[in-house]
């Protein structure tokens, strides 16, 4: 789609622009039943996404967190089935009956090592706890939020279609959404919306690296360091030898690719006897799948060469979850951005504001940032397939089904990700208000959607252009989800 050419899209997003612009801001008069519904919830979700802060449960172990969404989505008439995918937290919500069926992603995954309490300074709650430094609280709260409301006004105009919350465990790592993707859950859902929370309100129309997993296991030989060095072969001298050559080979590698990797198993704790046993886990990240395969490739190239120059053994394993690249879909970003607009951005009260102020000036971020949650940053074509540096198993859905994605403001404006900053924002009502934010882009977003099919005639054109028509998705990695992989041996 050209920006320059009045396509069906473009045409039916003027006229929903031109029909917001004729009533007064904040009024949603077609969109009433979902958007009065959101205003009168707060305290509802306030207390939602604080419950699933507070249980902070790492990936595929979000037990409570799950049942705390999948109840509330119960209680508002929505159908779960439970433990998809493999997944004994995984779930799909659905309500409604007929197309379209508008699904909207969830997560509720925590990140180890960033307990934080609810103040603006670094405190652990539990030192080596775990914490929502990623805010899926507030990801998984704000998406039910929206498919209720979305519920409400299906209910409210009777109007035919489908909502359906997936709920999609261990996104830090665990690659959930690959297994969902992986048995076909989205199959049959016309389009998807996601959103994360951020330090700005804005739509997220750039592609993210791919993603693969590799554990290699070095074993050599036990001896004492001292008395008997030539009988032993280190596992960690295996270990460190890989790291090291890794290393050069990032010197040789795309500009956009990356290597990254943490020793999960040193070998011991006495020096004075050689390891027999050591473990690393690697992340190899790049721009498509091609380089990504390439890339793994030369580590595990360099592993096999570690373990013959310390006489030791390898053993590599590829982790299931590996994740594909996002594909963005530039006719769903306009609809999003429209939306976005429509709800404005967020305003912090007297007490938020200081909050957000004292964390401001714990962080070194200057306080005149915080303004930006007031804005929703203005969409141009060149922001439109740009790439993001980061990975997330969104990408595996988004070459299954049309996904839109955007950010909203739930974080203090210039707070590095995976923080405590983001920990203790995301426990307050700043969280909240981004999640509400969020939830009233999902609710008009798909208003939109199933009220002018055109939209989503469009977003599918998009969509067969980008991926390709002859495109079939496999998983990168098939295999069975690593329920296990956040649970300490």
């Amino acid at each position: 789609m050209k920006f320059n050419k009045l396509t069906t899209v473009t045409f039916a997003l003027f006229l929903l622009g031109a029909s917001a612009s004729a009533q007064k801001k904040d009024s949603f008069v077609r969109e009433k039943a979902a958007i009065d519904y959101i205003n009168k919830s707060f305290s509802v979700y306030d207390n939602l996404q604080k419950s699933i802060w507070g249980y902070h449960e790492l990936g595929f172990l979000e037990e409570k967190s799950s049942a705390l969404l999948q109840k509330h989505l119960e209680e508002n008439g929505f159908t779960v089935e439970k433990g998809v995918a493999g997944e004994p937290t995984g779930f799909i919500a659905t309500f409604g009956s007929g197309s379209p069926v508008i699904g909207i992603l969830a997560e509720f995954d925590a990140l180890s090592g960033l307990s934080q309490d609810t103040v603006p300074y670094r405190k652990a709650i539990e030192e080596g706890g775990n914490g929502h430094g990623c805010g899926h609280q507030l990801l998984g709260t704000g998406a039910v939020a929206g498919a209720v409301a979305i519920s409400k006004w299906l209910k409210a105009t009777g109007t035919k279609g489908t909502v359906q919350l997936f709920g999609t465990p261990a996104e830090e790592g665990g690659g959930g959404k690959v297994f969902f993707a992986q048995d076909g859950l989205f199959n049959a859902t016309d389009a998807v919306l996601d959103w994360h929370p951020g330090g700005r309100n804005a739509v997220s129309a750039h592609a993210t690296l791919a993603r693969l997993s590799t554990t290699y296991h070095f074993t050599g030989k036990a001896s004492h360091a001292a008395g008997g060095p030539d009988k032993g072969r280190s596992a960690l001298d295996g270990v460190e030898a890989l790291d090291y050559m890794a290393n050069l080979i990032r010197e040789h590698i795309p500009m956009s690719s990356r290597i990254h990797y943490v020793i999960t198993n040193g070998g011991g704790l006495s020096p004075n006897v050689v390891p027999a046993e050591a473990e690393v886990s690697y992340y190899v990240r790049a721009k498509n799948i091609e380089e990504l395969l390439d890339l793994a490739d030369r580590v595990d190239n360099a592993a096999r060469g570690a373990a013959l120059g310390t006489d030791t053994e390898v053993t590599i394993k590829r982790l299931a979850g590996a994740i594909y690249p996002v594909l963005p879909n530039k006719s769903f970003s306009l609809l999003i951005q429209k939306n976005l607009e429509r709800v404005g951005g967020i305003e912090w009260n007297v007490e938020e504001l200081a909050f957000a102020k004292g964390i401001a000036k714990e962080s070194g971020i200057k306080e005149e940032d915080l303004e930006n949650v007031k804005t929703v940053v203005p969409y141009t074509e060149k922001d439109f397939g740009g790439l993001s540096y980061g990975s997330s198993d969104v990408g595996d859905v988004s070459w299954n089904v049309p996904v839109g994605s955007f950010n909203a403001a739930a974080f203090i404006p210039g707070a590095p990700g995976h923080s405590w900053q983001n920990v203790a924002v995301g426990g307050t009502t700043i969280g909240t208000k981004g999640a509400l934010t969020a939830a009233k882009v999902f609710a008009l977003t798909a208003i939109d959607l199933f009220t002018v099919p055109a939209l989503l005639k469009g977003i599918r054109t998009d969509f067969d252009a980008s991926r390709g028509k002859d495109f079939k998705y496999q998983p990168i990695v098939p295999g069975k989800p690593e329920l296990d992989y956040r649970v300490k041996k």
